[in-house]
């Protein structure tokens, strides 16, 4: 099964997305890109996803550009608020879904405050793959 997780900068949620579903089934094709590639992961989203044992700090940061030929099962986006657009994916797609989530590298606060964001949109990110990878894979 290949599966190709989709948001803008591929920096934060969806690189999460991707650690949660390898962690769930290591025979899963878990990709993730993004239509604006930071190039670079967020420290934060790294931090926290350690905090729970998945390591995401070997994943890259990739252009969709280097996906848009291959065939998927399923390509989820999960850019999540109003000011974002959502890439829309253009290759061989079974299955498209989106799970939109805010995005927790755009908080402005304190340190406290901004970690606390990306504690939230990490245990949203896990439920919501959790029911996802239960619902449709399992």
């Amino acid at each position: 099964m290949k599966i190709l997780i989709l948001c803008t900068g591929n920096s934060c949620r969806s690189q999460m997305a991707q650690g949660f579903l390898q962690s769930f089934d290591k025979n899963l094709n878990v990709f993730s890109a993004g239509t604006e590639a930071s190039g670079k992961l967020n420290d934060k989203a790294v931090a926290v996803m350690k905090e729970i044992g998945i390591d995401i700090s070997h994943h890259t940061s990739d252009s969709v550009e280097k996906y848009l030929n291959d065939e998927w099962d399923y390509v989820i986006t999960v850019c999540g608020g109003a000011n974002e657009v959502c890439p829309a994916f253009t290759g061989k797609v079974k299955n498209s879904l989106h799970i939109g989530f805010d995005d927790p590298s755009h908080t402005i606060g304190s340190k406290e405050y901004i970690m606390s964001e990306f504690y939230r949109v990490r245990d949203e990110i896990k439920e919501a793959f959790t029911k996802f990878y239960t619902e449709n894979i399992k």
